[in-house]
């Protein structure tokens, strides 16, 4: 996001410093100059690598950040298809017991039966309570 391209952006520009007082480095030393001057440019480059290394450890932060805030949304989008897939389960077979009476077939036995109605309904109820109770037993709901 917009941290983690501040941090790319910081550590572009610490390359470049680090790149530029290389080259004031060298420039120092092959001139022949005051040893404070050599002093300040060694005391430039180590604050350079110090920011360098802070800016990458706040680099690996952010991703670990990211990565974590991503894992958690996966889990949350885990439990929400879960819950879709359970229910699924406890309305298929209903739905499929009335599908199959509602085909208009001319020869079932179980329309002349005087308990043929409520058997079906009953079988309906069934199929849907025991995936319920199975899942519930499991600890998915």
């Amino acid at each position: 996001g917009l941290k983690g391209d501040l941090t790319s952006n910081i550590r572009d520009s610490l390359v470049t410093l680090d790149r530029l007082v290389g080259f004031l480095a060298q420039g120092t030393l092959q001139r022949n100059s005051s040893k404070d001057t050599r002093e300040r440019v060694k005391t430039l480059a180590r604050d350079i690598h110090s920011l360098a290394d802070h800016a990458g450890f706040l680099s690996q932060k952010i991703t670990f950040l990211l990565d974590g805030t991503l894992g958690m949304i996966n889990i949350e989008q885990n439990a929400i298809i879960k819950i879709f897939s359970v229910a699924a389960v406890v309305f298929l077979p209903p739905t499929l017991i009335a599908s199959i009476y509602g085909m208009n077939f001319e020869h079932m036995p179980e329309l002349e039966w005087l308990v043929g109605y409520p058997f079906a309904i009953g079988l309906m109820i069934l199929s849907a309570i025991l995936p319920y109770f199975f899942f519930k037993r499991k600890g998915w709901l």
